[in-house]
């Protein structure tokens, strides 16, 4: 009986957090070498992209200084990507989310 009850417990918990949505979690260091800070990074992409920023993330990426906040923002017409260069606080990119820049 202990060993039913141990595996179900296992199973809700491996149920539940497989309904849990993705958030990206930057090592801790990323966000001290950054030079702004995410509010200020805010600012500068809803001045690129007007919108309601529905997702956000500190992240090393090519280009730039190599670390840049990542911004999906949408409006009435189209959701953008907008990236910041967390060190400089210029924009990287602004183009239209899921398109292919290749």
């Amino acid at each position: 009986m202990r060993n039913v009850l141990v595996v179900s417990l296992a199973l809700a918990l491996l149920a539940a957090s497989a309904t849990l949505p993705a958030q990206a979690t930057p090592p801790a260091n990323l966000k001290t070498q950054a030079k702004i800070d995410m509010s200020h990074a805010r600012d500068i992409a809803l001045k690129a992209y007007p919108g309601k920023i529905v997702k956000e993330e500190l992240e090393q990426e090519p280009g730039g200084s190599g670390l840049r906040y990542s911004f999906d923002i949408s409006s009435a017409k189209a959701t953008h990507e907008v990236g910041v260069d967390a060190k400089t606080g210029k924009v990287l990119e602004n183009s239209l989310e899921g398109a292919d820049n290749d």
